[in-house]
């Protein structure tokens, strides 16, 4: 017969089957793990003194750092003493159609980021009828089906499609205006402003980091400050943040500064500056200003911080040359006044001016021979690829003003270019910064296939490999150890990310081994896709993407939500 086990007793038994399990594995003294680091110095984000540890990975986690001489692992790395960090977090990603096309994000897998953020002023979502439409009709080299409506649907659609690095956005104040208003310079109405706030309440629950404007261009430069701040309110709400291209980077640079300090205490949010810099010749003297505004802010108890690029030359179109009251409408607007003759002199006219009440890349960057010609949609364009536009008016010969309208009109498209306007005295001192990471402000690439149509720019192949080269073991503007920091740490921080920016116990498996002696970027203007070389190892949630310098394929990214997601 039977015996019956009461379940009291049945729940003791498996307790004390349980605890002999523990017992015996302690007398083996060898734990298994998936994967094990060995041998590497440990920079863990915080900005500490490196140490020399192992480190074990279990499904998607950091189990253990220390010693594991006496534990296996299915997978064994020796990192033979080069320098484990954890994954680096892109502020400024324009990946958003790249990673449609290639989801490896080779590029910037290659540099060690694993987590892309995007929402720069405009985000994938969201979108209604009309923007989709222009959406579709405006690719050019990337094509792909606009198969989401809201920001949510976009970044799950990423997932889904399969990705190799993490992806988060914030919801763009353009995106939101467009939606409502459209891309004619008004205010927004009292019942078109509560729509907006919908929207951007909508999507902090869906994930969004926060809101994300970028002012020098329309329509985010026909928003007044009490719409950004009316749009932030409703971001603070969910402890998201704001983050702005501010409305000007050269002339009214000091003024943009107190616009989005101002925002950031009147909505009670923390704020970031995007691509921190000052632009032209005229400016550079500026930034030490800037600098004293931030953290007099700071200090005061606003969350004020800063991301940047570690280039000499922004990258944006062409029609950033032209002043946003011709761009009234949008850009098929623009194309039609650029037939117009007089409108074409008004033009030309104003590319020349230092105006004061918008930002003039083309005045800034000094001449046409500082305007590189990066991508153009028609194929009869892509053999000026390369050249500056100056080079470009003299094969034409026509004046620089001319052409650049020419272009435009003739490929239907802002035409992307790079503007050389700033100092490498800034770029180091804004390195400094304890509150400054970096952003590439770029696309993450193969180079290969349907990429090598346009050029890109060098910084989406080496801008955070110049921190830990160049600019640290070079120059020793920064410490290794700093610039692990304000690669990871720094930038989750302010992003309310939880487990992550750092190797800890406990925190997601976003894993990098480099070679501090040898990391390196090789990406030009000339030659921009290049990889950069020195990163050897990454895993994103644990799962190994880069091994022995090669891309594994594999695809675990997430949509990493904003603090104020609800399921």
């Amino acid at each position: 017969m039977n015996k019956i086990i009461k379940v009291p007793e049945l729940i003791q038994q498996t307790c004390i089957a349980f605890f002999l399990c523990l017992a015996l594995a302690a007398c083996n003294n060898k734990t298994s793990y998936e994967t094990i680091i060995r041998n590497g110095i440990v920079y863990d984000g915080n900005g500490g003194e490196p140490y020399k540890a192992d480190i074990a990975l279990y499904a998607d986690t950091i189990a253990f750092i220390g010693d594991l001489k006496n534990a296996s692992a299915k997978n064994e790395i020796d990192a033979n003493g080069k320098a484990i960090a954890p994954g680096f977090i892109n502020m400024l990603s324009w990946a958003t159609e790249s990673l449609i096309q290639d989801g490896r994000s080779q590029s910037d897998i290659r540099q060690g980021v694993t987590l892309e953020v995007m929402g720069e002023g405009s985000s994938m979502g969201p979108l209604n009828a009309t923007m989709k439409k222009q959406m579709q009709e405006g690719q050019s080299d990337i094509k792909y089906k606009v198969e989401w409506n809201t920001l949510g649907e976009y970044l799950n659609y990423l997932e889904k499609k399969g990705i190799s690095c993490n992806v988060a956005s914030f919801i763009g104040a353009g995106t939101v205006r467009t939606y409502i208003v459209g891309e004619d310079n008004r205010a927004a109405t009292p019942v078109e402003l509560d729509s907006m706030r919908m929207l951007v309440d909508h999507a902090m629950q869906e994930g969004a980091m926060g809101v994300g404007s970028s002012l020098i261009y329309p329509p985010d430069f026909f928003a007044s400050t009490d719409e950004l701040i009316a749009l932030c309110k409703e971001a603070s709400k969910y402890g998201g943040m704001y983050i702005s291209h501010m409305r000007s980077e050269g002339n009214k640079l000091n003024e943009a500064v107190n616009e989005l300090i101002t925002i950031a205490r009147e909505a009670n949010i923390p704020a970031e500056i995007y691509h921190l810099k000052a632009a032209g010749k005229n400016n550079w003297p500026k930034m030490d200003s800037v600098i004293k505004q931030v953290e007099a802010a700071r200090a005061s108890g606003l969350k004020i911080t800063a991301d940047m690029y570690t280039y000499l030359a922004g990258a944006t179109g062409m029609t950033a040359a032209f002043p946003p009251s011709l761009q009234d409408g949008g850009f098929g607007k623009l194309w039609q006044r650029l037939h117009d003759p007089a409108i074409r002199k008004q033009m030309a006219k104003a590319m020349n001016t230092d105006a004061k009440d918008w930002e003039n890349l083309y005045y800034g960057a000094g001449s046409a021979d500082n305007v590189l010609l990066l991508g153009f949609k028609q194929d009869s364009l892509k053999k000026y690829t390369g050249k500056t536009l100056a080079e470009v008016a003299a094969l034409r010969g026509k004046t620089p003003e001319e052409t650049a309208m020419d272009l435009i009109v003739e490929d239907s498209t802002r035409i992307g270019v790079a503007y050389f306007l700033m100092s490498e005295d800034n770029v180091k001192k804004q390195m400094t910064l304890p509150w400054v990471s970096f952003g590439s402000d770029e696309g993450s690439y193969t180079n290969e296939g349907v990429f090598l149509e346009s050029n890109a720019h060098p910084r989406a192949y080496g801008n955070f490999v110049r921190v830990l080269g160049k600019y640290a073991r070079d120059e020793k503007v920064l410490s290794l150890q700093q610039a692990v920091y304000q690669l990871a740490k720094l930038p989750a921080t302010n992003l309310k990310l939880k487990k992550r920016g750092e190797l800890k116990v406990g925190n997601y498996a976003d894993v990098v081994v480099f070679d501090p002696a040898t990391v390196t970027d090789h990406a030009t203007y000339e030659k921009p896709h290049q990889y950069a070389t020195g990163v050897t190892d990454v895993w994103v949630n644990g799962v190994q993407v880069l091994k022995d310098n090669e891309h594994t394929g594999a695809t675990p990214g997430r949509f990493i939500k904003g603090p104020g997601y609800k399921q």
